[in-house]
């Protein structure tokens, strides 16, 4: 299992961002995190195979109908925890 933190900038919050990005992550079957930041960035953990990773951070660079991604920055970490859903946090 990978686990991968990724912060989304540009037009992400308010436009729905976190809840497109939890439905993709349901049909990635991936597990972990999404939620806004002071900065106006968005800020996603990612727990799941290589493959469904790879495919959620294509997805990401895209992001969601009404939002615009800016800049994108990942990097893999140590799996140090496990999480049953993917869920958005506040």
């Amino acid at each position: 299992m990978t686990m991968t933190h990724v912060i989304v900038e540009g037009l992400v919050q308010g436009v729905a961002f976190r809840d497109y990005t939890r439905r993709q992550a349901f049909i990635l079957h991936l597990t972990g995190w999404v939620r806004n930041l002071g900065d106006g960035s968005v800020e996603a953990m990612l727990c799941g195979s290589d493959s469904d990773i790879t495919k959620m951070l294509d997805w990401l660079r895209q992001g969601s109908p009404r939002s615009r991604v800016d800049n994108f920055r990942i990097r893999q970490v140590p799996a140090t925890e496990r999480f049953a859903t993917f869920e958005i946090r506040y």
